[in-house]
């Protein structure tokens, strides 16, 4: 796992923020001039900085350093940031990229007692999507918009609404897009030769194999409910428009119906369940279960060369769809380095970025960009990336692929979901 610092600790030559209520361009202006070369000047919004010429920006960033609050529990992921992405901004920009611990309601809650508590030099750039997202927004907590102006958006699938909406909501560029994935059970065709490929075919398995299957209590495991309440519940249509409370409940009552029918034949008969996805892709790569799953549809062939999962591990797609989302950048209210922030941001979206995370060798993460649309070098290089045989076709994923709705959604059940645990005692 890749380094990282306590959130603590007083990071040295930093800019140190001096609000500056910006009455006119002419000021903005004035404060970019301040800050070059990596003098300290006062803080300059991200909706400020995205009215001057990019130029402007990277002056203002170049020498300085980025804070980056992210999750940091895939050594991976953290090796794709430190190892690859670190150094190239530091020699190209001479921006020093420092990364610490910290995703869904821990950076809400982090963000909310900075403001409470006054603090103006947090992180500047946070990784989030979904509710983590919908809860910073209602709280006004990030910057904005900005993230139409970063000049690798122009290469941004624009008519994806994956890409362009996050759990239904508008992007109003608060937050720039960084990757894409599709949520994906994972077994070993070695211990699952007909593994199921529909909700009763997997319920018709799990009941003649009591003990093999269950699901983490996080994020992934969230979704995966989530994909079984969408079809168990009349499909994705019905959540979609916002949450409503009356589809919300029928469609949860179906999905814990299926569950008490199912439940007694998972792992542990149902009274545990693995804290995380990383927990669970141990006890399948130890045999006690033969399924795992995860949010990146690559993740179980980037685990198999990685050694983490079995060499015969093979992703698996639902006939009534999956999942699929995206993750997205954002800079935090009281970032003091906005203008580096939002040079990170577009490197991580430059074609060079999105096609290095893409990797099967790296991490496997999706590209949000619309490669038909680059310039030919780059075509060229998406295109004749290394294709794995094990991997899910593009055609297969479009087929079943499912919108996130609402995060109300996701909040409600989660909750109701351990809460429902808590009281039947599992």
């Amino acid at each position: 796992m890749g380094a990282s610092v306590s959130f603590s600790l007083r990071r040295v030559d930093r800019r140190r923020p001096g609000l500056l209520p910006f009455a006119a361009p002419l000021l903005v202006a004035s404060a970019l001039l301040a800050g070059c070369g990596g003098e300290a000047g006062p803080s300059v919004e991200a909706t400020d900085l995205a009215t001057l010429p990019w130029d402007s920006v990277v002056t203002r960033a170049e020498g300085t350093e980025v804070l980056w609050r992210m999750w940091r529990g895939d050594p991976a992921i953290n090796a794709y940031v430190d190892g690859w992405v670190a150094p190239r901004l530091q020699e190209r920009w001479g921006i020093r990229l420092t990364t610490v611990a910290g995703n869904g309601p821990e950076l809400v809650n982090q963000l909310v007692v900075e403001r409470q508590a006054g603090a103006t030099d947090g992180a500047d750039l946070v990784w989030i999507n979904g509710e983590t997202f919908h809860n910073l927004r209602d709280e006004g907590l990030l910057q904005g918009p900005w993230a139409g102006v970063l000049p690798n958006a122009q290469w941004v699938d624009s008519t994806s609404v994956i890409v362009m909406r996050d759990f239904e909501a508008p992007l109003a560029g608060l937050e720039s897009p960084w990757g894409r994935v599709q949520f994906a059970l994972i077994h070993d065709p070695a211990r699952t030769p007909d593994a199921p490929s529909t909700v009763p075919e997997l319920g018709a398995w799990i009941r003649a194999n009591p003990g093999r299957f269950t699901h983490d209590q996080a994020f992934t495991g969230i979704t995966f409910l989530k994909t079984l309440m969408y079809a168990l519940g009349g499909g994705v249509e019905r959540f979609q428009g916002g949450f409503r409370e009356a589809d919300y409940l029928a469609g949860r009552d179906s999905l814990f119906d299926w569950l008490d029918t199912h439940r007694e034949y998972f792992w542990r008969e149902g009274e545990s369940y693995p804290p995380g996805v990383a927990e669970l892709h141990r006890l399948f790569a130890n045999g006690e279960v033969d399924f795992s799953m995860s949010n990146n549809q690559n993740e179980a062939i980037t685990k198999t060369r990685q050694g983490v999962l079995p060499p015969s591990a093979r992703p698996l797609l639902l006939e009534e769809g999956t999942i699929a989302n995206a993750h997205y950048l954002g800079i935090p209210f009281n970032a003091s380095n906005a203008a580096g922030a939002m040079v990170v941001a577009d490197f991580l979206l430059s074609p060079e970025a999105q096609l290095q995370k893409l990797r099967p060798d790296v991490w496997g993460d999706g590209t949000v960009l619309a490669t038909e649309r680059l310039p030919d070098e780059w075509r060229r290089a998406f295109s004749g990336l290394e294709n794995d045989p094990r991997a899910l076709t593009t055609v297969a994923l479009e087929a079943r692929a499912r919108p996130e709705v609402d995060a109300a959604y996701h909040e409600r059940l989660a909750a109701d979901w351990r809460e429902r645990i808590r009281r039947t005692g599992r």
